[in-house]
């Protein structure tokens, strides 16, 4: 699984930090950080954390 951010979409909400907190981050400077290849153990968590993004800026690929 391969996780992708459009960071250009994406505006630090952290949404995506509660669904999957294992896989995004919130820096220091309020700015998003994330695993780009988490576990698949992980994957219903990514899911979750795609469909919350208010911005829809989060795809997974296989």
């Amino acid at each position: 699984m391969k996780v992708i951010v459009d960071m250009n979409r994406c505006q630090d909400h952290g949404q995506c930090v509660f669904a999957a907190p294992e896989v995004f981050q919130i820096n220091a400077a309020g700015r998003l950080e994330f695993v780009g290849d988490p576990d698949d153990a992980l994957r219903d968590e990514v899911e979750e954390a795609a469909d919350v993004c208010p911005l829809q800026a989060i795809t997974i690929e296989d």
